[in-house]
């Protein structure tokens, strides 16, 4: 999957730390480092797209790590596209990846479930199957530059 993504997209990823901890939620002990070696490629990325002028997301987590919530944004035709998102780390991470959900374009495309649930199946299991390390942010933006390109302009 890494050598079909484009240079830009390669050099960036370099430049993350890779998680190394294959645990969640249920592991305790585990997970406490899983959840420092996250928030570690995280900070890095976010440093990353500052650096850059290429941020594009804020996000915060409550204490244990498992519900995450943020705004993402897309600009378009110097209009900018903010929307709020959230998802919760499912019990059998890394195995399984997150429902991410925007709840404000619920029912706005067919790429949605009940609720603002992004359909991933399609588009992000065979990137999360292979590169676990993709962060939930990182396939948020993905999803929501295609959506609002697509959809709304």
């Amino acid at each position: 999957m890494a050598e079909s993504w484009d240079s830009g997209t390669r050099d960036t990823v370099k430049k993350i730390p890779l998680l190394k901890t294959k645990a969640g939620p249920r592991e305790k002990e585990a997970w406490g480092q899983r959840l420092k070696e996250e928030l570690q490629a995280l900070i890095k990325y976010i440093q990353q797209n500052k650096a850059t002028d290429s941020d594009w997301f804020t996000i915060t987590s409550n204490k244990e790590g498992t519900k995450w919530s943020g705004k993402c944004w897309y600009i378009h035709n110097l209009l900018k596209y903010e929307f709020p998102f959230e998802f919760e780390i499912p019990a059998t991470y890394p195995a399984t990846a997150p429902e991410i959900k925007i709840p404000e374009l619920d029912g706005k495309t067919a790429k949605m479930y009940r609720g603002g649930s992004i359909c991933l199946t399609v588009h992000f299991k065979p990137l999360w199957a292979k590169n676990r390390f993709v962060s939930c942010p990182g396939i948020v933006g993905l999803w929501v530059s295609c959506v609002v390109s697509f959809h709304f302009i």
